[in-house]
């Protein structure tokens, strides 16, 4: 698209969201709850605490939605920095400039250590990635069951008690969205609380199939399941997770009634739709970035390092994302093309992930092992096949993302993977995308990427010389098709099919 074209679309985008949210939220408060809130509280020299805004897209899109009416969002007290701004403030910060209210839900800290550190990352977390057969599984035993009774209940409880408090302020029956692992019970607590209210949950990560949430115990797995039937609409990634959640419920829930045509689950007399909603990327925020004169300077820093085919790939450091197997894979296309050596580059990002965690630590060490072994095979004081870059960065990760030949996707299974709508968006070299079959970005991207199944490395060092030999039409034309498929699909597209869908169901119509 042409950048008129670009903003047009945006234009059209924005105006139909100042309608949807002056029709749909003209007399019903939008309340949104996550374990983390749209800004942070940092430490000033003199001690005293400053709000910074967040990142991520949902903080941007509840932003566009602001400006056009009120939203409160109510957030866990994540650190020792929160409770202190909670605790001044008597829970809530107005944040005038962001036309938001910010609810802190406070609890003892020992209680949300259990919550956050022993069950929902550590345990949801690795069920629903598929990962539980991996030798740092958790167990579960006597500690997550305390976590569960004695962090993830009474959290989960703290929120919907907060939600009902600002509705029962604010008047009326409010449209609630619940995000993600961390508050699965939130919602059946809600509907007890406030019956009135309209509530959509939305899971940023897989679903597992059924069978593998008999990896958690029955009251567990029962729980978690039967309070999100009490939401009004249950959002997942992709259709594929949609069909996965109907076919849990019917396995796990014995009177849930399932209709897999329309996407229903009947249970206790209460009727849930089960809808996707493809999260996307900030495409405004983003392109800016991109332009701007800290993007730039790195791509002057990275310049360097760049050959005839350089690869880039942009990971959080933990295994899901597959870092390991897929380095084998590029060990292997450089013994087996050997005239891609000195011509090829793998440019790693990786960004720092649970670092408190022991199999965390484990897995940068076996990355940054894999990295030494395959540049002391082929590299030499001029030339490194593999050059990793450990550190929060984002401008100079979107540097790189402008400048790679190929973007390499890979992750074992992934709820969207939004760097492969990133890397499409701001590439300037009209680059190819390599991307794994799970990654949940898949089922928008994957008729112009190139697809891989995550496990075969065969197939992965074949996807990888294609990549780098694809004529100059071909790879023109496939990034023309990417880019306009996250341009078209954005941020904005993704809040506004929820708030339809929310007004739909109030008004007594199916979503």
């Amino acid at each position: 698209m042409e950048a008129r074209e670009v903003q047009g679309l945006l234009d059209s985008k924005l105006a139909r969201l100042e309608e949807l949210c002056r029709r749909v939220l003209d007399s019903r408060r939008l309340i949104v709850a996550s374990n983390r809130g749209p800004i942070e509280f940092v430490r000033r020299a003199d001690g005293s605490l400053q709000p910074r805004r967040g990142s991520g897209g949902l903080v941007t899109a509840l932003l566009s939605a602001a400006r056009f009416v009120p939203i409160t969002w109510v957030a866990a007290a994540m650190d020792e920095n929160d409770r202190e701004a909670a605790q001044a403030n008597d829970g809530v910060i107005e944040l005038a400039d962001m036309n938001m209210r910010l609810r802190l839900v406070v609890v003892p800290e020992r209680t949300y250590r259990r919550y956050y550190y022993v069950f929902a990352n550590p345990l949801l977390w690795f069920v629903q990635h598929y990962m539980w057969n991996a030798p740092w599984s958790p167990i579960i035993g006597r500690a997550v069951h305390q976590a569960w009774d004695s962090g993830y209940v009474p959290v989960n409880r703290a929120f919907a008690r907060a939600i009902a408090e600002e509705a029962s302020r604010q008047g009326g029956s409010p449209f609630v969205i619940v995000h993600d692992y961390h508050l699965y019970l939130v919602p059946a607590e809600v509907k007890a609380l406030l019956p009135e209210a309209t509530v959509l949950h939305f899971t940023h990560i897989p679903w597992p199939a059924p069978r593998y949430w008999g990896l958690l115990p029955r009251h567990m797995r029962q729980s978690i399941h039967a309070s999100l039937c009490a939401a009004d609409i249950v959002g997942m990634q992709t259709r594929y997770d949609a069909r996965n959640f109907l076919y849990a419920c019917e396995n796990i829930l014995p009177d849930a009634i399932v209709d897999h045509q329309h996407f229903t689950i009947t249970y206790e007399g209460h009727t849930t739709y089960v809808a996707h909603y493809p999260v996307s990327v900030d495409v405004q925020g983003l392109s800016e970035l991109a332009e701007s004169a800290e993007v730039e300077r790195y791509r002057r820093r990275l310049a360097p390092f760049l050959a005839d085919c350089t690869v880039v790939r942009v990971d959080r450091a933990e295994p899901s994302k597959n870092i390991v197997r897929s380095l084998r894979a590029w060990e292997e296309f450089l013994w087996r093309y050997p005239d891609f050596q000195r011509r090829a580059v793998l440019l790693q990002f990786l960004v720092p992930s649970r670092t408190e965690l022991d199999v965390y630590r484990n897995y940068v060490d076996e990355v940054f092992q894999l990295t030494d072994e395959i540049n002391d095979r082929f590299g030499d004081e001029e030339w490194q096949p593999v050059r990793i870059f450990y550190e929060h960065n984002y401008p100079q990760a979107i540097a790189a993302l402008s400048l790679y030949d190929v973007l390499f996707v890979s992750p074992i299974i992934d709820g969207m993977n939004l760097v492969a709508k990133e890397g499409p968006l701001v590439n300037r070299r009209n680059g190819v995308l390599v991307l794994s079959e799970m990654a949940g970005a898949h089922e928008q991207l994957k008729e112009a990427a190139i697809s891989i199944c995550p496990t075969d490395m065969e197939g992965m060092v074949q996807a990888l010389y294609q990549a780098c030999t694809m004529p100059h039409e071909e790879r023109r034309r496939r990034a023309e098709a990417l880019r306009r498929l996250v341009q078209e699909e954005d941020i904005l597209h993704w809040l506004e099919a929820q708030l339809r869908d929310l007004w739909a169901v109030a008004q007594g119509q199916r979503p």
